[in-house]
């Protein structure tokens, strides 16, 4: 009986935590799925936010991994709120960048408008970049509990293999920022590249290319945060 009302009382806590949270641009229009409270089996929705339009072109296994399952119940509640309010906190230091919950993660995509971005064929983090990429290594810190997934990707100007070596340069060039210069972990870090192959924009365009031209960066709970949350919920 204790444990059932334990589950009701966190159950209720968390939508009202939840609700509070609604006003942010990142989470209000997030669905029950997108907060974790439904089982999913693979992180679907954020993996083609991820690679765009061509999902079926490969790199799912890697990423897949890194994704993992969206977790139901109290528990996948419990972690929605804390990543509601992670990505909140991204959203309001970071203006710039385009903030997305989704499922269990959080994708936040840099891009020529978002304040970091590459010089044309460059790949080093320029001083304004490197500013936001402070911001951004400065809130991983404060929540450490969550993987992140580093995904690069240009247009298609230029021949395919220029691409990707660019594409793969440009996401270690992040990776490597948030590592190197920041102290953050390795061991959080998975970075991956597509090159021209993932377009979410039309490549014939000026304003399609300039889309196209991103670093994605997926956030999203580790087995830590995963497990911590099963055990409040008193779900183990």
């Amino acid at each position: 009986m204790k444990t059932l009302l334990r589950k009701i009382s966190l159950a209720v806590l968390t939508v009202i935590l939840v609700a509070g949270l609604s006003s942010c641009e990142a989470t209000k229009n997030a669905n029950n799925a997108q907060k974790g409270a439904v089982i999913g089996t693979a992180g679907g929705a954020i993996l083609g936010a991820i690679i765009g339009n061509n999902a079926g072109k490969g790199g799912k296994g890697e990423i897949g991994a890194v994704i993992g399952g969206v977790v139901g119940g109290t528990a996948g509640v419990l972690i929605g709120n804390k990543m509601d309010k992670q990505a909140q906190k991204i959203e309001e230091e970071i203006p710039g960048a385009k903030v997305e919950r989704i499922e269990d993660g959080i994708l936040v995509t840099f891009d020529e408008n978002s304040g970091v971005h590459f010089d044309t064929n460059l790949y080093n983090i320029t001083a304004s970049s490197a500013e936001l990429l402070t911001k951004l290594a400065n809130i991983l810190k404060e929540y450490p509990d969550t993987n992140v997934l580093v995904v690069g990707h240009t247009d298609s100007s230029g021949s395919a293999a220029y691409n990707m070596t660019l594409s793969e340069k440009r996401a270690y060039a992040v990776t490597n920022y948030f590592v190197q210069n920041k102290g953050l972990s390795a061991s959080r870090f998975t970075t991956t590249w597509f090159g021209e192959d993932q377009p979410i924009a039309d490549n014939s365009t000026v304003v399609g290319r300039a889309k196209n031209r991103r670093v994605n960066v997926a956030i999203v709970p580790n087995e830590k945060m995963k497990e911590d949350a099963r055990k409040e919920a008193g779900e183990n």
